[in-house]
């Protein structure tokens, strides 16, 4: 069990730290579903600890949802599927703000476009691009691909523990 509860700890640390930047961003969608990932990886990890196999069944459960999601983020930032990462479906429509990464990339330069001077010819956002170690999209899905790994991970240790369960009810029962 011990690699059980340090997958959901590592999911409670990234669940954390997503939730952080999508609170920067104002991004309602990821917000509302980060908070249940937190609350159902609670449940799991206490139904791991106290053998409450319904807790465990239903983290399992989510994690098929979970990677479902990890999966349509994924398809959004990298505009597969007919989604776009311009969209709104992230913020529900009620911000105009989108991912923190998006003005925040490590290495980007902070321009302010209304102050800036541009050269002729380069639009803000052609100009705020350039000099990112990486493009925000990609950051998002690296995120998301991180969360997919540690919820397969997860995924099996909640099956295994789930089984773990069943064998030593048996066991009870017979004896």
């Amino acid at each position: 069990m011990d690699c059980g509860t340090s997958v959901t700890y590592r999911q409670q640390i990234t669940a954390l730290e997503r939730q952080a930047l999508d609170f920067l961003g104002y991004q309602w969608a990821p917000i509302l579903v980060n908070f249940l990932h937190i609350i159902v990886v609670i449940l799991g990890l206490f139904g791991a600890i106290q053998y409450h196999p319904r807790y465990v069944v239903l983290y399992i459960v989510w994690s098929i949802l979970w990677v479902t999601w990890n999966i349509f983020i994924c398809c959004l930032y990298l505009d597969l599927g007919g989604l776009s990462k311009d969209s709104d479906y992230m913020s529900l429509g009620l911000s105009s703000h989108g991912s923190w990464w998006k003005e925040n990339s490590p290495g980007c330069e902070s321009r302010d476009p209304l102050t800036a001077e541009w050269p002729s010819g380069d639009s803000a956002a052609l100009v705020s691009a350039l000099g990112c170690v990486l493009k925000y999209q990609y950051i998002e899905v690296l995120h998301s691909a991180l969360q997919l790994v540690i919820s397969l991970l997860g995924f099996v240790s909640a099956c295994y523990v789930v089984s773990v369960f069943n064998e030593e009810e048996d066991t009870y029962l017979y004896k």
